[in-house]
């Protein structure tokens, strides 16, 4: 028997490299005649980019910036030099993990971190940055991103207002241009599809878990507003509103005013990239996860994407997850492990734990 195992990021607790091989460990205690077949997947949230360039066998380069409140860090990205592409995740230098709770504040929070990264892969040759937009801690349009690339951002008397200042929206009146204007294309992958503004939007949506108070909503709205209104202006056009400019503060929004940029669902593009049509062909059985299956999963998460690829393929999926979600999708069974109180100490460790646990019962039969 083949197993494929194909496990999204357990959020919040394991990621899904780390996933894959305690399940492959797990199978193999219990069943050691089974031949395995790792493919971690992702589908734009946070590691997308991680994962796709050790799935390609691309170079990780290190490097400097700084995270979402302008404190140093070791950030990396993978370069395709041949194709002149880097993968950057904006979860690895404004990403909302880094931060504690009480840290939390999307007046202040910026993705300039992610501009000093992009900045490095511009200079090491890329011309097209590949953006992986899950589990950033900002709302800032893709500001960050642009002062990174050296766009500056300015006051009513022409002074710079610098990143991480608090109301950082409010301050600014004018944006100069750098001269000259890198030439790069940005395709973005993202997990959800929700506009900026609205109901569903950013705000009302992913403020409250990166730190917006739901009475701040509307001032914080009108500040968003207020600098899209800036951009037209600098650029001479009006872009509306649409799926997806939502995800991750608003990053394809603001830099769609300056450079090609194309949005696509991060799990059949990571699918693609990965050939993983070819490798749920050659199994006889797929296992997949992600830390809570719920509603929005069915939304263009890993776990169901896969599902419906592997429908297609008429071979069956079990899912590990927790929480009741799942049993209405398809899946031909699950397996379930316990709800983490995330509040305690040593989440990764119980997680990991569960995760074993869980699967060697499941193979025990």
């Amino acid at each position: 028997m083949k197993i494929l195992i194909a496990p999204n990021a357990f959020k919040g607790s394991i990621e899904a490299d780390e996933a894959a091989e305690i399940i492959q460990k797990a199978i193999l205690s219990r069943k050691p005649e089974i031949e395995t077949i790792l493919c971690p997947i992702a589908d734009g949230g946070d590691g997308t980019c991680f994962l796709l360039g050790k799935a390609l066998g691309l170079k990780e380069t290190k490097a400097m910036a700084l995270d979402a409140l302008g404190r140093p860090l070791e950030g990396f990205y993978f370069f395709d030099e041949k194709k002149r592409t880097a993968y950057i995740d904006v979860s690895t230098a404004s990403g909302i993990k880094s931060l504690k709770n009480t840290e939390k504040n999307p007046w202040i929070a910026s993705t300039y971190g992610t501009g000093i990264l992009i900045k490095k892969a511009l200079e090491s040759g890329a011309d097209h940055i590949v953006l992986g937009l899950g589990g950033s801690a900002t709302i800032d349009l893709g500001l960050g991103i642009l002062r990174g690339l050296g766009y500056l951002f300015l006051d009513e008397k022409g002074r710079e207002v610098p990143v991480f200042t608090e109301n950082y929206f409010k301050k600014i009146k004018h944006i100069q241009g750098p001269v000259p204007k890198p030439k790069v294309r940005f395709t973005c992958l993202c997990d959800v599809n929700n506009y900026f503004f609205g109901k569903e939007g950013a705000i009302p949506v992913f403020g409250p878990q990166k730190g917006l108070q739901v009475p701040e909503f509307k001032e914080f709205e009108l500040s968003c507003s207020g600098i899209l209104k800036i951009l037209s202006q600098k650029k001479g056009i009006t872009l509306e509103d649409q799926e997806s400019f939502g995800a991750a503060g608003g990053i394809a929004f603001g830099l769609s005013y300056f450079f090609p940029v194309e949005i696509q669902m991060g799990a059949s593009w990571f699918f693609e990239k990965v050939d993983l049509t070819s490798k749920i062909s050659r199994a006889d059985l797929i296992i997949t996860g992600e830390g809570r299956y719920d509603s929005q999963s069915s939304g263009g998460k890993g776990s169901f994407e896969l599902l419906r690829l592997a429908k297609k393929l008429r071979k069956n999926t079990v899912l590990i997850t927790s929480g009741e979600g799942g049993k209405s999708d398809g899946f031909s069974d699950i397996i379930r492990i316990p709800d983490l109180d995330f509040s305690k100490n040593n989440i990764q460790k119980r997680a990991k734990e569960n995760l074993m646990n869980a699967v060697e019962n499941y193979f025990l039969n």
